[in-house]
Parts: structure tokens; sequence; C-alpha cells
């Protein structure tokens, strides 16, 4: 077994203080992952591990050594018990990092907790030991714990992979507990926050029995949600029995919370169905090639736009139909959804399984240029579910039955390739789908929802409303007017202006983003005047804006409507 002791007394410093105790192999190499699962982007955790010491059973220093950027190597000849001290910073409020003040403990063990080379399917146990000022705090983990002494917590995994993937929260809590078809489930929130807990628990309830509905079953036995409440910080990343989660204070339910959730509370509640399906489609279903992770090095999939795309998909459905919210605010997500994909010049360019497979390095890495160069599998891979489940129900089918046999599949060992699709949903209808699933996600063709969402009575108009003055996305700022971005067939990257420019003047008066929109109205050409770095540039600009293409959708046939959304 290996045993980690977790001490908190540094918090202010915002440290961690981890002892690892443990019988070691001749020569024991002892590492850290450099990402973490869900999350595809080399994090480098590494750099936060401070002061690494090692001593052997009697308290003599050993020399431990780093020969890698994630790696450290024992000297040691014999097989014997060593320990092992090292500290953390520990200031990342995020969901894939740790955090550690005076409010909250909060640790991913992928970022805190060294893993052994050659026993990594030994048993762990954590022991946490928290300072008397903060005993008090509760805990919150997916893990199986105790507690016999107040302030003192003992955390078990099955094997080091369990431990990584299974972060903890102490903190003070805003908590309760339910069971979603028998299945019992606890959800947290921490921060300062005035939550409807009533509320909360009504809904989330209602939207994790659909999803076990859905499924048949469940993956995992008990179920945590872990939720921070910040101003403004929004996201998640799943585990196999619990999720992170943080979110502004405001997206959470009010005390007058109306029956129809607010705009805010409809984001928190898509983000909490998104992570929880995830407990199916990541966690339990996984691409091939996930199915053993090397956290040394990335892992390449193109098939992402099903993992993320099917799942942000469901997201909102699964809201529908647990009936959080009503018809006409599924359609308005369904709007906001496609809206975003038709308003991404970057579609033309980069196909959703591209995409997939460049997640580490472009995703994960938006830049200036992200919208011209590439599409999101997120969204698009919503739309490309869409059209599967539309496409599939038109011939006897749907994408609930498929993703039953994705699940069935990986119940008995067989998990997601390239063809898996394909191969379903030749299975599901008989039918051959290779050209329509190729132009899904290996063309950048406009998808056919103008096609499939009238067989389902709704209406599908697409409307240009709304323009990009110039083709660019500005912000007023005391110094001028910031551009943010730059559509390359804009009228203004034509002339030479680029992202990160500040307009001070145009046509001799002070530039507002305001009178940039009545200038880009007009025919004629006049002179800009903007800085780039420190550098003042002059550029002829004639008028001209980008159209935002828009989409309306009207429920025209009830009837077949509810064929597809009453599932």
């Amino acid at each position: 077994m290996l045993h980690y002791q977790i001490e908190f007394d540094d918090y202010r410093q915002h440290l961690i203080h981890v002892t690892l105790r443990f019988v070691a192999i001749p020569t024991q190499v002892l590492s850290l992952p450099t990402w973490i699962p869900g999350s595809y982007l080399i994090r480098e955790f590494s750099k936060h591990i401070e002061s690494v010491k090692a001593y052997d059973e009697d308290g003599r220093m050993l020399q431990i050594s780093k020969f890698e950027k994630n790696k450290w190597r024992l000297f040691n000849t014999d097989f014997e018990l060593i320990t092992v001290e090292y500290d953390v910073y520990a200031y990342d409020l995020s969901v894939r990092g740790a955090y550690v003040d005076q409010n909250r403990l909060y640790v991913n063990p992928a970022c805190a907790c060294l893993g052994l080379e050659g026993q990594e399917e030994n048993q762990v146990e954590v022991e946490v030991f928290l300072p008397d000022e903060l005993k008090h705090f509760q805990l919150a983990t997916g893990l199986a714990h105790k507690s016999l002494v107040k302030g003192r917590h003992t955390l078990k995994a099955k094997n080091y992979a369990q431990l990584i993937d299974s972060p903890f929260e102490l903190a003070d809590q805003t908590r309760f507990s339910f069971e979603a078809n028998g299945i019992p489930h606890e959800f947290v929130v921490s921060g300062k926050h005035a939550m409807n807990a009533q509320r909360m628990q009504q809904d989330i309830e209602k939207i994790c029995s659909t999803e076990i509905a859905m499924f048949g079953s469940a993956p995992f036995e008990n179920y945590t949600f872990m939720t921070m409440a910040t101003g403004n910080s929004y996201g998640g990343l799943e585990h196999p029995n619990s999720t992170s989660l943080i979110t502004p204070r405001d997206d959470l339910p009010k005390a007058d919370e109306p029956i129809e959730p607010s705009k805010d509370y409809q984001r928190f509640l898509g983000l909490c169905s998104h992570e929880y399906f995830h407990s199916w489609l990541v966690k339990f279903i996984r691409p091939e090639n996930f199915v053993n992770y090397d956290l040394n090095k990335e892992g390449y999939t193109s098939l992402l736009w099903i993992f993320e795309g099917f799942t942000s998909y469901y997201d909102d459905l699964i809201l529908l139909r647990s009936g959080v919210v009503n018809q006409a605010s599924y359609i308005e997500l369904l709007k906001t959804q496609i809206d975003r994909y038709l308003q991404n010049p970057g579609r033309a360019v980069q196909t959703v399984s591209e995409s997939s497979f460049d997640a580490w390095v472009k995703f994960y890495r938006q830049d200036e240029n992200s919208n011209n160069a590439g599409t999101s599998y997120y969204n698009k891979g919503c739309l490309v579910a869409l059209c599967l489940d539309l496409g599939l129900r038109l011939r006897g089918s749907s994408l609930d039955a498929l993703m039953r046999k994705l699940y069935e599949n990986a119940q008995n060992g067989i998990q997601v390739s390239e063809r898996t699709i394909f191969d379903l949903c030749k299975a599901l209808t008989g039918q051959d789908w290779a050209e329509q699933i190729n132009h899904l996600i290996n063309t950048t063709d406009e998808l056919p929802l103008d096609q499939l969402l009238p067989e389902f009575g709704l209406s599908y108009t697409l409307k240009n409303d709304k323009a990009l003055p110039f083709g660019l996305k500005v912000a007023d700022k005391p110094e001028g007017v910031l551009v943010q971005s730059a559509r390359r067939d804009g009228v203004a990257a034509q002339a030479g202006l680029s992202a990160n420019d500040v307009i001070i003047a145009i046509d001799g008066l002070k530039a507002t983003e305001k009178l940039l929109e009545q200038y880009a109205k007009q025919k004629a050409t006049f002179t800009v005047y903007a800085f780039r770095r420190d550098e003042l540039m002059q550029f002829e600009l004639s008028g001209g804006a980008i159209d935002l293409t828009t989409v309306e959708l009207k429920v025209e046939d009830q009837a077949k409507a509810e064929k597809w959304l009453k599932a």
C-alpha cells in the first residue's frame, strides 16, 4: 500500500505538504502526470513541486535526483521503506489544478501526488490533516473516505489511476443528498453564494434520473457534484463518480427563481448535465487509444467530436426531456449553437475530425486567429450529433439507441474506434452511412440542418440582421478602440489592420466603437490611425461590414417535433 499524508499548515502561502511512504523497488522512479484526463493540454504540473527530500526507515537522507521534467529517481539498492517529502504550490482556481487558502482546500491528486513507476496498481491511502483553525471544513470527494477525528480524514483508492482521477475539497459547504434511480448522490457548493438549494435539488434530481434512464444503468455506485461559486469563472471536469464545477454565483438558482429557469441558471444546469453525461461518454465509453492513458505525453484522437460533441448535444436536450426547461427554451438553446456555428468562418477551413485531433495545440490554445482557422469539436460536434440523431430517426432508429449500443459495447470491453459510428449506424438501420458521415466529419461542407429539421416540424430560416463593422470585433478602452479579432474576409484586415491594434482616430475624429459602426455604413474611403504595440500606423479604410448569419427556428408541426424532442 502507498500512503500519502497531506497537510495544509502553510495554506496562507498556498502550499500543500505531502509525505509519501512506501516500500521502494530498487532504483525507484517517482513521477507526476503532465496532463489530467479530460483536459487535453500539457499542464506541466511538476513545475509546482518544491523541496523534494527522501529518507530511509532510519531517517537518513537519501539521494533523489530529478532526471526528466516530471520524474525523480531514488538511488536505493534494496526493497526498503522510504519516506519522500515535498511541497506543492497550489494557487490554480480552475477545475484542473489545486488551490488552497483560508477559504478552500482543493486538490486534484494528479497535480500533487507523485506516483511510483512499477507500483501503479498498489492500493492507496491518503490521510488529510487540517490545521486547528480549519478543522470545521467539510470534505467532498468521490473517493471512499472516513473521519474518526475532527480535522483528520482518511481517503482510499484502489490504485494510482483512481487516485489521480478523484479530486477532493475541504471548505465551508452548502450540501444536500438525494437518490437518482436508487443511486446515492451528493451535491456540494462552496464559495460565497445564495443558492436556492431546494430548487437546485429538484432540478438536478430530474437531470440525473433522466440520464440514467436513457442508458438503463450507471457505471458508478455513488456520485458527487463539487461546485465552486465565484464572480465569473466557468468550467467543469468529469471524473468517474464525481465532477468539479466552477460557476459564476449568479448562475445558481435564486430564492425567487422562476418556474422556467433564467438564462443564467440554464447555463449552470447545462454544465451539470454535460459533466454528468461524461460519466458514460468519456469516463466509461472511451476512444480505443484512451483506454490506457500515457499521462507523460499527448494522446491523440480524431474522435472528440463524438465524446465532447455528442455530450454537448445531449446536455441541453436532457434539460428538455427531464422537464427542467420547456420546449421554447430548448429551441433557443439550439438556435444559440447553430448561430455560433454559422458565425465561425473557421468552419470552412478545418473539419471537425481535424479539430478533434488538434485539440492539444489549437482548441486549448486559443488566440486571435482561432475563429478564422478552426472550428470547435464541441459546437460542430453537437450539430453533427443532431444530424445523426435526425437521420437515424428518419430510418427508424435514434442516437439514443446508438448511445446504448456504445454503452453495451464498453461493458463488454469494446471501445470506440474510427469505424465504430459508421458500423453502428449501419447495424441500426441496415443502410451504409459512409457517405453521410464522411460528409459531416471529414469535409467543411455545410451541415444539412436546413434539410433535416423541417422533417421534424421545424422551419429553418437564415437571417442577416446583424453585422460586424469592418469585419472587426472591438472593445472601447481608455486608450482607444481595441481590435480583439479581425475576420480575414473583412475590409479592415484586407487594409492591414490586425488583432490587438488600438484604433485612436478615424477620419480625424477620436475613435469609439459607435463611431466605427457609423463609418462602416459609408461607401467612402477614410484614414484610420492606430497603434500597433508602440508604433503609430496609418491605414486607408473603406466602409463595409460582414453579415452575421443567424437562424430562426419555429415549430410548425408539433406532432413531428415530438417524434424527436420527446425521445
